[in-house]
C-alpha cells in the first residue's frame, strides 16, 4: 500500500501541490520580510527553517523505511527522482536565505518574489500550453509567462519600496526581467531555485546602482 503513495511526478507533470507550496513559501517570506520582520530577524527565521528542512531531508534519505510512512503527504511535494536523493527544497530555502543576506531589501524581495511566482507559473503555462520549444524542456509560451510575471514583480516592488522616478524604475524593470527570462532558459546543470534569485539579485543591484535608484533596507 505504501508503494502506491510513492512520489510519481516528474518535471513534465503539473504537480500542482508542489507548485502551490513553492509559491506560498516564497510569498510568505516576502510578506514577513516586507511588513513585519527586521533584516536580522528574517535571517534568523530563515536560518532556522533551513536547518529544519535540511535535517528532515537528510533523515528522509537515511531512513527510507520510516519515510515510506509519510509518502501519502510527501508525494504532493517531491518528484519521483527525489525520493532517495536531496530534494529541491534545500537549494530553494538556501537561495532565499542567501538572497536576504546578500542584497538590499528591495532587490531581495524582487528576486524572491520572482522565484516564488514566475518560475512555477512559467512551468504551469509551459506544460499546459507550450507548443514551441526554444531549448530542451523550455517553451516560448512558458518563457513569456516568466517574463510577464517577473516584469510585474519588478515594477510592483520597486515602485512601492523606492522613491526613484518612474522612468528609472520602468527602464530597470525592462532590463532586469528579460535578462532573468533569458537566464532561466539556459540549460545550466544547477538547480534554478538557487540560480534564479542570485542572478536577479546581482543584476538587479547593479542596474539600480547604474540607474541611481536608492535602495534602503
Amino acid at each position: 500500500m505504501a508503494e502506491t503513495n510513492a512520489p510519481t511526478a516528474t518535471r513534465k507533470d503539473l504537480h500542482l501541490g508542489r507548485r502551490l507550496f513553492h509559491m506560498m513559501g516564497g510569498t510568505t517570506v516576502v510578506i514577513v520580510y516586507g511588513l513585519f520582520f527586521t533584516h536580522s530577524q528574517v535571517v534568523q527565521f530563515l536560518g532556522a527553517v533551513a536547518c529544519i528542512i535540511y535535517i528532515f531531508d537528510r533523515f528522509r534519505i537515511a531512513y527510507p523505511e520510516i519515510a515510506k510512512r509519510f509518502e501519502g503527504v510527501t508525494r504532493f511535494f517531491l518528484r519521483a527522482e527525489e525520493r532517495l536523493q536531496e530534494s529541491s527544497m534545500i537549494p530553494y530555502v538556501i537561495a532565499i536565505l542567501l538572497t536576504v543576506i546578500s542584497f538590499p531589501k528591495p532587490i531581495a524581495i524582487v528576486s524572491i518574489l520572482t522565484l516564488a511566482l514566475a518560475d512555477p507559473f512559467s512551468a504551469i503555462v509551459g506544460i499546459r500550453y507550450g507548443k514551441r520549444h526554444v531549448v530542451k524542456e523550455k517553451t516560448i509560451e512558458g518563457s513569456l509567462a516568466f517574463l510577464l510575471v517577473a516584469l510585474l514583480c519588478c515594477l510592483l516592488v520597486l515602485f512601492r519600496t523606492t522613491n526613484a522616478s518612474g522612468w528609472k524604475i520602468v527602464v530597470t524593470s525592462l532590463l532586469l526581467s528579460p535578462s532573468a527570462t533569458f537566464f532561466e532558459m539556459l540549460p545550466i546543470k544547477l538547480d534554478d531555485n538557487l540560480t534564479i534569485p542570485l542572478f536577479m539579485g546581482f543584476l538587479g543591484w547593479g542596474l539600480c546602482i547604474l540607474m541611481g535608484i536608492p535602495l534602503i533596507n
